[in-house]
Parts: C-alpha cells; structure tokens; sequence
C-alpha cells in the first residue's frame, strides 16, 4: 500500500515537472517569436529608412540658396553644417575665441587670434601688403564671409568683388548677374569694387554650391575651378576636360574642396580670377609660371621687390601627397561617412581630421587613437621646424637688401637679390598658406621648404 502511494505521488511529480516544462517551453517559444518578430519589424523599419535618406518637405530649385531651405529636407546634414561655427584648436591650426568690443565698423564680438601677433617676421615677410595689417587664424565655414567683410585688410587696399568666389555662396548671384550664365555673372562681378559685390551676396558657402537641387549629385559651380582644372589637364594631354561630366564620384569629392581651396592671383585690370596651373600644381611649377608673366601682388616697402603673396594651396599640396595618390578624397577625412540611424551621410561638419580621429583615420589605419594623433603632430611639428628656419633665412635677406640699398649698393646685385627674395618668400608662403602644417604632403612640403631657403642663401650670397 504504501510503495504503490510512493508511486503515484512519484507520477504526480513527473506530471508537474513535464508540465512546467511544457509551460518554459511555450512562454521560451513566445518570447524567441517576439524577439525574431521585433528583429524583423526593426530590419524592415531600417530598411526603409535606408531607402529614403530623406523626406522631401520643400520643393528645392537651382535658385534655392538659403541652405535653412535644404535643411528642411537633410536635418541631420543642416545640423552639422551648423557647427561649422564651432571654434577649436588643434596643436598647430585651429582657432581659439578671442573676444573683442564691437564698433560700427565692425560688429564682430569674437574673432579669431591673430597670426602676426604669433609671428611678428609675417609682418616683415609682407610689408608694404594688406596682410601685414590683419592676419588671423582661420574658422570655419560659417565665418568665411563675416571674416572677409570686416577684416582690416579691406581698409588697407582696395579689393575687387573677385574676393566672393571663394567667400560666399556666388553660384545664385552669378545667375542673376549674367542672365543665366555663371561665368558672365562672374566676370561681371570680378570688376566690382568689393563693397558693391558684397551687396549681391548673402551666405558664406551652402549646399547649393557643391550640390545639383534636384539630384543631390555633387557638382563644381565656380567658374576659376572649371577654368583651372580644365588648363592643368591640357597641360597633360586631355583636351577640353569638363570635371563635371568627365571626373568620378570619388575625385569630386575633393574638386568640391579644391574649387576654393587654392592658390590664385587676380589678372589684368578686370581683375579675373585664375588658377594659375597651366605648368603643373606644385610649388615651384606654379612659381614658374608667374615668373614667365610676371605677375607680382605688391612691391616689397623694405627691398622695392616684386612680390607674390602665396594663397591657401590645400588642394594642390594635398595631390601631392600619398593620400592623394592612395585615392582618398578631402571628403573622406574632412567630412568622413558617419552612421545615423541606419543612414549613412557625411558629416557636413567640416573640421580638422584631428578633431575626429576614430571617423576620419581609424576607419584606414587600425592604430590606437593617442598614436595616429601623435602621427600627424610629429609630421607637422617637423614641417614647423624647417618653415622657421626658412623663415629666418628670408627675413635675414629682406635685411641685407633694405641695407644695401640704403649704403648705395649697385643696381645689379640689388636687382638680383630682389628677385631672389621673390621666389624664396613665395615658396616660404606657400608652405605657410596652406592650413595642413605639412601634413598634405610631408616630402612636398620639405621640397619647397628646401628651394626657399636655397634662393634665401643665394639672395644674400649675390650682395656680399
């Protein structure tokens, strides 16, 4: 009697256990089910996503320049765009808030700090020249108009309208001016006084400067680029080169950049702008070609030397560097691809790669962040190093000819130390001009650097 009660109540437990079993097994089998099912649901909802990157809230034309406009349509790139206005350093470029006390003349409450007050040999380097008097760390995107406009340089020369193709969102305006057509709008504007041409812009660069509104494909719009570009291929054998039909994707996500990022000079009384080229994209090609027209910016107020003062060559230090050569794009370290959601965009965001390692290095070089940093500090400290010396070497120069020209000293050696001193302060600016510190091109960089500081020796070597 009692085994066979151990029995049942033995059989009574199995149940229970099975049933318990069965009851995990089913809540298990629900649960696994919703997760798979939200999975899914999250997948479809991502995929969707993906596949409409935006919601086309306003009607975008090609005479949409506000980029708030744009914005209602790409929010996240409008925001990032936005924070061009942020201001910060890095060890060797950058900007830092200076504040200042407004004046009618100039409404600004913080600027940047100013270059010459960190190296007054700039102020030797261009006397007599409008950068002697107001020389600043460049900010971001969002200044470049406000900057111009209000810079003292506008008091201490007279400068042609020619200044907005790189200053402001022109591509609108060019319409106006020219009935439709940019490079008559252009022309029209180059020959304005810079007062008068500032009138007709509105915004620093936007959208609709890199971008087709209908498309979104990225496209050049300034017409000394499409000039530029189309005479440095010439000179390699493509004939009529038109970089928006002929050029890649991935090549123009650097001719966006390299529309304004360039060294230039303002030609004839027209004051055209041109990117001079036609010899090559280097240092000494483009040193070459102003010495056979004999271009000069100023004359020199200590030595009487035709001066050239060199301009922001990124794009073309940069195409000489292995970046370059490697196929990455300004784009790809500058506005490098980021993850919203599951969006892929670049982030409009334009700053220093520094500021961004992870985004703009890690996804190339598997290296931790501190080393790749120390990388690119190291290569610019270097560049910094020879570009003082060089720096030296030219100032020294400027001396010996301002002294020698004051003991009586002949026509000749002066004449020639003169124009010495003009290649070697070009070649010096055009390492100092550019913003990498270097990093562009590190060889390059040292190779112009070297020609300067030879022409520098040379200089003084003809008067002693």
């Amino acid at each position: 009697m009692i085994a066979r009660n151990q029995s049942t109540e033995t059989q009574r437990k199995s149940l229970r256990g099975f049933v318990a079993l069965l009851v995990a097994a089913a809540l298990f089998s629900a649960v696994a089910t919703f997760g798979v099912a939200a999975l899914l649901v999250n997948i479809f909802e991502h995929k969707q996503e993906a596949r409409n990157p935006f919601f086309r809230v306003v009607d975008l034309t090609d005479d949409t320049e506000d980029p708030a406009v744009w914005g209602k349509n790409f929010p996240l790139q409008y925001d990032a765009y936005l924070r061009t206005a942020d201001m910060a350093r890095t060890r060797y470029g950058g900007s830092e808030a200076m504040p200042r006390t407004p004046t009618e003349a100039d409404p600004r409450s913080v600027v940047a700090q100013s270059k010459l007050e960190e190296d007054p040999r700039l102020k030797t380097l261009w006397a007599g020249y409008a950068f002697a008097k107001d020389f600043r760390e460049e900010r971001g995107h969002a200044y470049m108009l406000e900057d111009q406009t209000y810079t003292e340089r506008q008091q201490a020369a007279k400068q042609p309208g020619t200044c907005m193709h790189c200053h402001a969102s022109v591509y609108v305006p060019y319409k106006k001016l020219g009935d439709g057509d940019i490079v008559k709008g252009f022309e029209k504007m180059n020959q304005m006084p810079y007062a008068e041409a500032r009138e007709l812009v509105t915004h620093p660069v936007t959208c609709i400067d890199c971008h087709d509104a209908q498309t979104m494909q990225l496209r050049i719009t300034r017409p000394g680029f499409l000039e530029g570009i189309r005479a440095a291929k010439a000179a390699q054998g493509v004939s009529d080169y038109d970089p928006n039909v002929m050029a890649t994707r991935q090549e123009m996500r650097s001719f966006v950049c390299g529309q304004c990022h360039v060294e230039y000079y303002f030609q004839g009384p027209e004051k055209r702008l041109v990117y001079p080229w036609t010899k090559g994209l280097k240092g000494d090609d483009i040193l070459a070609y102003y010495e056979e027209n004999g271009h000069k910016d100023w004359i020199h107020a200590d030595t009487g030397a035709s001066a050239l003062k060199a301009q922001h060559p990124e794009f073309e230090m940069w195409s000489q560097g292995v970046h370059a050569r490697s196929g990455v794009a300004c784009a790809d370290c500058h506005m490098p691809y980021k993850r919203v959601g599951a969006l892929k965009i670049s982030d409009h965001h334009i700053q220093s790669p520094v500021l961004h390692i992870n985004n703009a290095c890690q996804t190339c070089h598997k290296f931790p962040e501190e080393e790749l940093k120390s990388r690119v500090e190291t290569i610019q400290g270097r560049t910094m190093e020879m570009r003082d010396r060089v720096m030296d070497a030219v100032v020294a120069l400027i001396g010996e000819i301002k002294a020698a020209r004051a003991a009586g000293a002949a026509e000749t050696p002066l004449a020639d130390a003169c124009a010495l001193q003009r290649k070697a302060q070009f070649l010096l600016d055009f390492v100092e001009a550019e913003n990498s510190s270097g990093f562009h091109a590190p060889q390059e960089a040292a190779r112009i650097l070297l020609l300067a500081l030879d022409y520098a020796r040379q200089g003084q070597l003809v008067l002693r």
